[in-house]
């Protein structure tokens, strides 16, 4: 099995195609969209999540290899094995990535286990040897990462803005771009709030 390159890809605005009308399509589509894809699913058959999901375009036919021109990546998600490896074979004629559900031999990508606290984003893959596992670790760090970590995000990102706009030295900049990371501001984003965090994050970029 490929061992896989782990890399985060910027889809908005990118056409993604889904052949298959199920749950596991459902719940792709609703990914790609989130992340500003323009995505297509391509079904004889759609489950009503799908028909019920504002901004996809759905093609109610069966799956031919045009559909996929143009396409930025392409997800196999039928439940026949042959179309799903057709589909797989026309990607790759196409320099396409493409990824068929459980069936990690035949994709360019996989898709990880992942935990979103706003701009945070966590994957766990186990390189499609066991989905479970990355599911199981996945809850795990769902505990320790908690909605905490959205709010100092949010905060570190103005503030980031902040100091890159009043620092004009480069590494005096760096380190406290480096001090508003530590562990003891996000304590006071769970303990005191985001504006006593705001307060003393201020004090350590003027100072």
């Amino acid at each position: 099995m490929a061992r896989f390159y782990p890399v985060y890809l910027d889809i908005s605005g990118k056409r993604c195609v889904i052949v298959g009308g199920g749950k596991v399509a459902y719940r792709k589509a609703c990914s790609l969209q989130d992340a500003g894809a323009d995505v297509t699913v391509i079904s004889p058959d759609v489950c009503s999540d799908i028909v019920k999901r504002n901004g996809l375009t759905v093609i109610k036919k069966k799956y031919e290899e045009g559909f996929i021109d143009d396409a930025f990546l392409v997800i196999a998600a039928t439940d026949n094995q042959e179309v799903n490896r057709k589909i797989a074979i026309d990607a790759e004629k196409r320099n396409m990535l493409v990824n068929v559900v459980d069936c990690p031999e035949l994709c360019s990508f996989t898709v990880p286990s992942t935990i979103n606290r706003g701009d945070l984003c966590i994957s766990v893959s186990t390189g499609g040897a066991s989905p479970a596992l990355a599911k199981n670790i996945r809850r795990k760090l769902e505990e320790i990462f908690g909605s905490e970590y959205e709010e100092y995000i949010n905060l570190l990102t103005k503030m980031r803005a902040l100091a890159l706009s009043e620092i004009k030295d480069d590494l005096k900049r760096r380190k406290i771009l480096q001090r508003l990371a530590e562990n003891d501001m996000l304590e006071i984003v769970k303990a005191r709030g985001t504006k006593e965090a705001e307060t003393k994050m201020r004090q350590i970029i003027f100072e």
